[in-house]
């Protein structure tokens, strides 16, 4: 099920930053800064990434970030332009309703699931965030619902049955 990309071609991902939070740790001398960045890496053809970066500065904190998303990316079923069917994620509190939608639609959703799926090479497709709106979990909730997407061709295969079994 997973495909295996080419390490070469993760060179040149494009990535998106989508929260990136000053974080600080109280020590015998004060207080100490830090960073953790979320960042999301995609082709823009099925393959998305996620991965999250902490460090002392920002940059370095984005580095760590795309180096983890690009050790973390899924493969995501796609009908055409958009997803194949409704399907809800879930990650700790973070909850993330994605429908398919008709050509022309675009992505009707909120900033941080707008990125994932636009990296991840979706063009319509309906999405509402539910319970928590906290950065981390709103992503990942978004990832673990793109990973459940199943087409009709991938079931089939699994049931030993033919497609139009399937349709019903």
């Amino acid at each position: 099920m997973a495909n295996i990309i080419n390490v070469n071609e993760l060179e040149l991902l494009p990535e998106q930053l989508v929260a990136l939070n000053r974080v600080s740790k109280t020590v015998k001398g004060g207080r100490v800064a830090r960073f953790a960045a979320l960042m999301v890496v995609g082709d823009g053809n099925g393959h998305v990434g996620v991965g999250l970066g902490k460090a002392a500065e920002v940059p370095e904190a984005i580095r760590k970030g795309i180096e983890d998303a690009k050790k973390n990316m899924i493969t995501v079923s796609l009908k055409g332009t958009t997803i194949p069917h409704e399907v809800i994620g879930e990650f700790g509190a973070g909850k993330v309703i994605l429908k398919p939608a008709a050509n022309g639609t675009g992505i009707i959703a909120g900033d941080k699931v707008r990125k994932v799926l636009q990296l991840a090479g979706i063009h319509n497709v309906r999405a509402k965030c539910l319970r928590s709106n906290n950065p981390t979990n709103v992503v990942k909730a978004t990832i673990e619902g793109l990973k459940a997407l199943r087409t009709a061709e991938e079931v089939a295969k699994i049931r030993d049955i033919s497609v139009e079994q399937v349709k019903g």
